[in-house]
């Protein structure tokens, strides 16, 4: 149905939260102060409180973060290919995909420093780092793929913010923060000259910078001789399984916008279609390095790898291992190949299966390696062959998730949830036809 660029302004402008609104974003800040009275105890008394230790280095952070850097693929998957190849259909997703990459990246930096056992040494990685270190790739890479996210973000906003700046016109202030952001926007044709190569430079910009920042990650791990992590496939099993994690993401955000805002006439079931045949398509190719990443050291069985992939097959971790596999890639596979699959409530559950299995499957990547060194180590207790995180480590990771949740919804209180100078652009190329 065609609309007026006024309804279409009126339907997209941000709104003021209701009581559900408010009573998410108290929930979510709740959680985050327990999270920061967790971390208080643990930056006091050290990382003796939690469950890490000789054996166990990298607990749920790591995993955490691991998880993190996956959900802020979907920055370039749905923004920069999307864009660069004119798909026009993903117009209403784009912004919300910016906003999940903005807000996961953001916390991933920030759970590197909670595992840390001195954040007070954060910045002798910057003075006294050296090149050699694939830490220091990865913190340059997040730090460029931060920059870069926040400019994708923002400059597609500057005719939004002129455009709200009128609409909130009866709100001085309001008006005038609007304003201020952007940046004097009028519309020229100098502006929109510099703006459509700045977004498109962005574009090609962030698509090496997200693929390296996953690769390098995954370079943290398989540097090291260490049983399931001594790997050639891990740079581009970790990009696949980013790209499986991010477009779970935004299919279970789109649903609850769509349904918080109304916006059923802008997220529409072509949308979710769409979403659940690309998503479909990435978990097979994940599946497929999934196949390669323990098929082939099944068939080998050297006795380094043997007890690793024991304690996944049908160990300690066999249970936890193959509802990742079978419930969080196998079944949306086999869901999402029919069309009823692929309607918005049901595409929304397995995104958030999705979104679940990919967390799982990174704690599954970082732990039972660790409990398998490559040098044994005598003389250690006993439980120290064993990890699992404590209360308070699972305080702040809960933190560290409502965190990244706080952060989407207050942009998306400010921020259009949907493009409207787009929107309304190509409303009127509709109208021309």
């Amino acid at each position: 149905m065609k609309k007026s660029a006024s309804l279409i302004v009126e339907e997209l402008a941000p709104k003021k939260f209701g009581i559900k609104g408010q009573l998410w974003v108290v929930f979510l800040c709740v959680v985050i102060v327990l999270a920061l009275y967790a971390y208080y105890q643990q930056f006091t008394k050290g990382l003796i409180i939690t469950g890490m230790r000789d054996y166990a280095l990298w607990g749920v952070y790591i995993s955490n973060f691991v998880f993190f850097v996956a959900i802020s693929l979907v920055g370039s998957l749905v923004t920069a290919v999307l864009r660069l190849s004119g798909a026009t259909w993903s117009t209403p997703i784009t912004r919300i995909a910016e906003v999940i990459a903005v807000a996961a990246i953001m916390m991933g930096g920030l759970t590197i420093i909670i595992d840390m056992g001195r954040p007070d040494r954060i910045a002798n990685i910057f003075m006294y780092g050296r090149l050699q270190s694939p830490i220091i790739w990865d913190v340059l890479v997040i730090s460029t793929y931060l920059l870069i996210s926040l400019l994708l973000l923002y400059y597609p906003l500057l005719p939004d913010f002129a455009i709200l700046k009128k609409h909130f016109n009866n709100r001085p202030k309001l008006s005038k923060w609007y304003n201020k952001f952007s940046l004097h926007w009028t519309g020229s044709k100098t502006q929109f000259k510099i703006y459509n190569k700045s977004i498109q430079t962005l574009s090609v910009l962030i698509i090496p910078v997200a693929f390296g920042i996953h690769t390098v990650t995954a370079w943290l791990f398989s540097t090291t001789y260490r049983p399931g992590w001594d790997s050639t496939n891990f740079g581009p099993y970790f990009i696949a399984g980013a790209f499986v994690a991010g477009s779970g993401a935004v299919v279970a955000i789109m649903y609850v916008l769509r349904r918080a805002y109304k916006l059923e006439d802008y997220i529409t079931d072509k949308h979710f279609d769409y979403m659940g045949k690309l998503l479909v398509l990435l978990c097979l190719v994940y599946l497929y390095f999934n196949v390669n990443e323990y098929l082939v050291p099944a068939y080998k069985r050297t006795q380094e790898e043997s007890a690793h992939l024991s304690d996944l097959f049908t160990g300690d971790y066999s249970l936890m291992f193959w509802l990742a596999i079978g419930v969080g890639l196998v079944l949306p596979i086999l869901v999402l190949i029919f069309k009823k699959g692929r309607k918005p409530l049901p595409l929304f559950i397995i995104g958030l299966i999705v979104v679940i299995g990919a967390w799982w499957k990174r704690y599954i990547i970082v732990t039972p390696t660790l409990l398998h060194t490559f040098v044994p180590m005598e003389g250690v207790p006993e439980s120290w062959h064993e990890y699992w995180p404590t209360s308070l480590e699972w305080m702040v990771t809960f933190g560290t998730l409502a965190g990244a949740l706080l952060i989407m919804t207050i942009l998306f209180r400010y921020l259009p949830i949907i493009p409207i100078h787009e929107t309304i652009e190509e409303n009127e190329e509709r109208e021309t036809v």
